[in-house]
């Protein structure tokens, strides 16, 4: 068996289904930054236990919920309140053993939806994500925005998939959380070009997170880097047969990209002392 840990801040729309889904389990705690709406009661009334932590930024808030915790089992599975785990992978789940083994973490991958529908092409599937953890043997990086965990051992990989529903509170609340990740991002950005060599090696690395992250290290220093982007998804990727849904979805990434791009360049002149 495993512990779940779901990271909320005002998700009593997202929760109900979450902890519905993960009711299975054994061991789940509702790590909160303090929310202000009917989160802390959901999770109580659904028997989670309750944790709250201030919120600095992702990369330690997951580390805090990590660490701060005496948690039943020692493999730790990390769910934001939007995603629910399908059958396969719960399957999988429940299948751990709770004694040391190769893996010290293991990567998953995710079905994105997007007006009631899997939008498998335009979100670049199948990526891969690492969420399950054996608590001792990783950790987060203090990273602002999508962060990574450092994991001592080696990787496997589950089958099952989390469902992802981003869009469950409605756009107004996506395009400003994603106006929220792209001042992070562009922070994050602006010191990877500072500090951060491209990793050329990793942009044919075999695991693909690394993988993955090479090639967004790259991405900060090409030009166009919106355009581009959309291209991937649309063209290269076949976001164009996902439809209209794919369109769309794909065009809102080209203005996350550009909000990300136009807030460096503000950043850069403000450091200068220039007017923006």
């Amino acid at each position: 068996m495993i512990s779940i840990v779901i990271l909320t801040f005002n998700e009593e729309v997202n929760l109900p289904g979450c902890l519905e889904n993960v009711a299975w389990c054994d061991d789940v705690t509702v790590f909160d930054s303090f929310s202000t709406d009917r989160t802390v009661e959901i999770s109580r009334a659904a028997g989670a236990r309750v944790v709250q932590h201030p919120f600095e930024n992702y990369g330690a808030q997951r580390e805090a919920a990590r660490a701060a915790v005496d948690y039943r089992h020692p493999w730790l599975l990390f769910l934001d309140a939007d995603e629910r785990v399908d059958d396969a992978l719960k399957a999988e789940l429940m299948a751990l053993p709770e004694t040391p083994s190769a893996f010290a973490a293991y990567r998953m991958r995710r079905k994105d939806h997007f007006m009631g529908k899997w939008i498998r092409r335009s979100t670049l599937y199948p990526s891969w994500f690492t969420r399950l953890l054996w608590r001792e043997r990783a950790r987060y990086e203090p990273r602002a925005v999508h962060e990574y965990p450092t994991v001592d051992g080696e990787m496997g990989e589950l089958r099952g998939h989390l469902i992802h529903h981003n869009f469950n509170k409605g756009l107004e609340d996506w395009l400003a959380k994603h106006n929220r990740y792209s001042s992070l991002e562009a922070k994050e950005d602006l010191r990877s070009l500072e500090t951060e060599p491209v990793p050329w090696r990793k942009l044919l690395a075999h695991d693909p997170v690394a993988r993955r992250r090479a090639i967004k290290t790259l991405s900060f220093r090409l030009p166009c880097r919106p355009a581009l982007r959309f291209l991937y998804m649309y063209v290269l990727r076949g976001g164009f047969l996902d439809g209209p849904t794919g369109f769309a979805y794909c065009r809102m990434l080209y203005f996350y990209e550009l909000m990300i791009v136009l807030k460096m360049e503000e950043t850069r002149r403000r450091d200068r002392g220039l007017p923006v």
